[in-house]
Protein backbone atom coordinates (compact mmCIF):
# COMPACT_ATOMS: atom_id res chain seq x y z
CA UNK A 1 0.00 0.00 0.00
CA UNK A 2 1.21 3.55 -0.76
CA UNK A 3 1.12 4.62 2.88
CA UNK A 4 3.45 1.77 3.81
CA UNK A 5 0.89 0.03 6.04
CA UNK A 6 -0.59 -3.38 5.34
CA UNK A 7 -4.22 -4.32 5.93
CA UNK A 8 -3.59 -5.71 9.42
CA UNK A 9 -1.77 -2.58 10.53
CA UNK A 10 -4.54 -0.35 9.21
CA UNK A 11 -7.12 -2.52 10.93
CA UNK A 12 -5.22 -2.27 14.22
CA UNK A 13 -5.03 1.51 14.01
CA UNK A 14 -8.71 1.75 13.07
CA UNK A 15 -9.81 -0.47 15.94
CA UNK A 16 -7.51 1.38 18.33
CA UNK A 17 -9.16 4.63 17.31
CA UNK A 18 -12.69 3.22 17.63
CA UNK A 19 -12.10 1.68 21.07
CA UNK A 20 -10.37 4.82 22.33
CA UNK A 21 -13.21 7.03 21.10
CA UNK A 22 -15.78 4.70 22.66
CA UNK A 23 -13.95 4.70 25.97
CA UNK A 24 -13.73 8.48 26.09
CA UNK A 25 -17.34 8.97 24.95
CA UNK A 26 -18.73 6.71 27.68
CA UNK A 27 -16.49 8.01 30.46
CA UNK A 28 -18.68 10.94 31.59
CA UNK A 29 -21.74 8.74 32.11
CA UNK A 30 -20.37 5.40 33.34
CA UNK A 31 -18.32 6.14 36.45
CA UNK A 32 -18.70 6.37 40.20
CA UNK A 33 -16.56 7.93 42.91
CA UNK A 34 -14.47 5.72 45.21
CA UNK A 35 -12.34 7.72 47.64
CA UNK A 36 -10.25 9.97 45.39
CA UNK A 37 -10.48 7.65 42.38
CA UNK A 38 -13.11 7.50 39.67
CA UNK A 39 -14.16 3.92 39.01
CA UNK A 40 -15.04 3.34 35.39
CA UNK A 41 -16.65 -0.05 34.49
CA UNK A 42 -16.61 0.67 30.76
CA UNK A 43 -12.80 0.82 30.79
CA UNK A 44 -12.69 -2.79 31.94
CA UNK A 45 -15.19 -3.80 29.27
CA UNK A 46 -12.90 -2.20 26.68
CA UNK A 47 -9.85 -3.87 28.24
CA UNK A 48 -11.57 -7.25 27.86
CA UNK A 49 -12.32 -6.56 24.20
CA UNK A 50 -9.00 -5.03 23.19
CA UNK A 51 -6.92 -7.60 25.05
CA UNK A 52 -8.51 -10.30 22.89
CA UNK A 53 -9.04 -8.43 19.62
CA UNK A 54 -5.86 -6.32 19.54
CA UNK A 55 -3.54 -8.17 21.90
CA UNK A 56 -1.75 -7.06 25.08
CA UNK A 57 0.40 -4.25 23.70
CA UNK A 58 -2.25 -2.53 21.59
CA UNK A 59 -4.75 -3.13 24.39
CA UNK A 60 -2.40 -1.36 26.80
CA UNK A 61 -1.98 1.49 24.31
CA UNK A 62 -5.76 1.87 24.04
CA UNK A 63 -6.12 2.05 27.84
CA UNK A 64 -3.25 4.53 28.02
CA UNK A 65 -4.80 6.82 25.39
CA UNK A 66 -8.20 6.69 27.08
CA UNK A 67 -6.57 7.59 30.39
CA UNK A 68 -4.68 10.51 28.86
CA UNK A 69 -7.74 11.95 27.13
CA UNK A 70 -9.97 11.45 30.19
CA UNK A 71 -7.49 13.42 32.29
CA UNK A 72 -7.23 16.12 29.63
CA UNK A 73 -10.99 16.68 29.55
CA UNK A 74 -11.40 16.45 33.32
CA UNK A 75 -13.33 13.17 33.65
CA UNK A 76 -10.46 11.06 34.94
CA UNK A 77 -7.69 10.99 37.52
CA UNK A 78 -4.13 9.71 37.45
CA UNK A 79 -5.49 6.45 38.85
CA UNK A 80 -6.87 5.82 35.35
CA UNK A 81 -3.43 4.55 34.33
CA UNK A 82 -2.84 1.79 36.91
CA UNK A 83 -6.61 1.24 36.84
CA UNK A 84 -6.69 0.57 33.09
CA UNK A 85 -3.37 -0.47 31.58
CA UNK A 86 -2.57 -3.62 33.64
CA UNK A 87 -6.03 -5.07 32.99
CA UNK A 88 -5.60 -4.96 29.21
CA UNK A 89 -2.12 -6.47 29.56
CA UNK A 90 -3.32 -9.42 31.64
CA UNK A 91 -6.24 -10.13 29.29
CA UNK A 92 -3.94 -10.09 26.26
CA UNK A 93 -1.27 -12.29 27.86
CA UNK A 94 -3.88 -14.76 29.10
CA UNK A 95 -5.43 -14.90 25.65
CA UNK A 96 -2.09 -16.13 24.31
CA UNK A 97 -2.86 -19.32 26.24
CA UNK A 98 -6.64 -19.61 26.04
CA UNK A 99 -6.82 -18.78 22.31
CA UNK A 100 -5.60 -22.29 21.55
CA UNK A 101 -8.70 -23.88 23.09
CA UNK A 102 -11.44 -25.27 20.85
CA UNK A 103 -14.02 -24.40 23.49
CA UNK A 104 -15.12 -20.82 22.88
CA UNK A 105 -16.24 -20.37 26.49
CA UNK A 106 -12.71 -21.20 27.64
CA UNK A 107 -11.08 -19.33 24.76
CA UNK A 108 -12.62 -16.00 25.73
CA UNK A 109 -12.36 -16.58 29.47
CA UNK A 110 -9.20 -14.47 29.22
CA UNK A 111 -11.56 -11.48 29.50
CA UNK A 112 -12.47 -12.58 33.02
CA UNK A 113 -8.83 -12.19 34.08
CA UNK A 114 -9.07 -8.40 33.68
CA UNK A 115 -9.65 -7.83 37.43
CA UNK A 116 -6.33 -9.54 38.17
CA UNK A 117 -4.57 -6.75 36.32
CA UNK A 118 -6.82 -3.93 37.46
CA UNK A 119 -7.61 -4.87 41.05
CA UNK A 120 -4.63 -6.84 42.28
CA UNK A 121 -1.84 -5.24 40.26
CA UNK A 122 -3.26 -1.79 39.49
CA UNK A 123 -4.86 -1.36 42.90
CA UNK A 124 -1.67 -2.30 44.72
CA UNK A 125 0.42 0.04 42.57
CA UNK A 126 -2.07 2.83 43.21
CA UNK A 127 -1.86 2.57 46.98
CA UNK A 128 1.84 2.00 47.48
CA UNK A 129 3.38 3.89 44.53
CA UNK A 130 0.99 6.35 42.88
CA UNK A 131 -0.76 7.70 46.00
CA UNK A 132 2.52 8.60 47.75
CA UNK A 133 3.96 9.99 44.49
CA UNK A 134 1.07 12.43 43.97
CA UNK A 135 0.54 13.11 47.67
CA UNK A 136 -3.01 11.76 47.89
CA UNK A 137 -3.74 12.80 51.46
CA UNK A 138 -7.07 10.98 51.73
CA UNK A 139 -5.81 7.56 50.64
CA UNK A 140 -2.56 7.92 52.58
CA UNK A 141 -4.52 8.98 55.66
CA UNK A 142 -6.80 5.93 55.51
CA UNK A 143 -3.79 3.71 54.83
CA UNK A 144 -2.01 5.07 57.91
CA UNK A 145 -5.12 4.82 60.04
CA UNK A 146 -6.16 1.29 59.09
CA UNK A 147 -2.85 -0.24 58.06
CA UNK A 148 -2.00 -1.93 54.79
CA UNK A 149 -3.38 -5.35 55.68
CA UNK A 150 -6.83 -3.93 56.44
CA UNK A 151 -7.03 -1.17 53.85
CA UNK A 152 -5.69 -3.04 50.81
CA UNK A 153 -8.62 -5.53 50.62
CA UNK A 154 -11.07 -2.63 51.03
CA UNK A 155 -9.42 -0.77 48.17
CA UNK A 156 -9.38 -3.92 46.03
CA UNK A 157 -13.09 -4.43 46.71
CA UNK A 158 -13.92 -0.88 45.63
CA UNK A 159 -12.11 -1.35 42.34
CA UNK A 160 -13.56 -4.84 41.89
CA UNK A 161 -17.05 -3.32 41.91
CA UNK A 162 -16.03 -1.61 38.68
CA UNK A 163 -13.69 -4.17 37.16
CA UNK A 164 -15.65 -7.40 37.63
CA UNK A 165 -18.93 -6.26 35.97
CA UNK A 166 -16.98 -4.70 33.11
CA UNK A 167 -14.98 -7.85 32.44
CA UNK A 168 -18.07 -10.06 32.60
CA UNK A 169 -19.88 -7.84 30.11
CA UNK A 170 -16.81 -7.92 27.87
CA UNK A 171 -16.76 -11.72 28.05
CA UNK A 172 -20.42 -11.91 27.05
CA UNK A 173 -19.89 -9.51 24.14
CA UNK A 174 -16.92 -11.55 22.90
CA UNK A 175 -19.04 -14.72 22.95
CA UNK A 176 -21.80 -12.94 21.03
CA UNK A 177 -19.36 -11.54 18.46
CA UNK A 178 -17.78 -14.96 18.04
CA UNK A 179 -21.13 -16.67 17.58
CA UNK A 180 -22.15 -14.14 14.92
CA UNK A 181 -18.86 -14.49 13.07
CA UNK A 182 -17.96 -10.85 13.52
CA UNK A 183 -14.95 -11.59 15.70
CA UNK A 184 -13.17 -13.57 12.99
CA UNK A 185 -13.44 -10.59 10.65
CA UNK A 186 -12.21 -7.90 13.05
CA UNK A 187 -9.68 -9.70 15.25
CA UNK A 188 -6.06 -8.94 14.38
CA UNK A 189 -4.37 -10.96 17.10
CA UNK A 190 -4.28 -14.34 18.76
CA UNK A 191 -6.04 -17.29 17.21
CA UNK A 192 -3.92 -19.43 14.93
CA UNK A 193 -5.20 -20.15 11.41
CA UNK A 194 -5.41 -23.87 12.10
CA UNK A 195 -7.80 -23.24 14.99
CA UNK A 196 -9.95 -21.00 12.85
CA UNK A 197 -10.00 -23.72 10.18
CA UNK A 198 -11.16 -26.32 12.70
CA UNK A 199 -13.94 -24.00 13.84
CA UNK A 200 -15.08 -23.50 10.24
CA UNK A 201 -15.06 -27.25 9.67
CA UNK A 202 -17.26 -27.82 12.75
CA UNK A 203 -19.72 -25.16 11.63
Amino acid sequence: MECGLDVIQLRRITLLTVFTALGVALSPITWFQFLTTKAYPTQHLINALTGVILGPWWGMLTALLIGIIRNMIGVGTLYAFPGGVPGALIVGLTYMITSRSRNRFLRYSAALMEPVGTVLIGGTISIFILAPAIGDVKILGVLEQRGALEFLPIFWLGWALSSVPGSILGYMILLALDRSGVLDRVRVYGVKPRIQARRRDRS
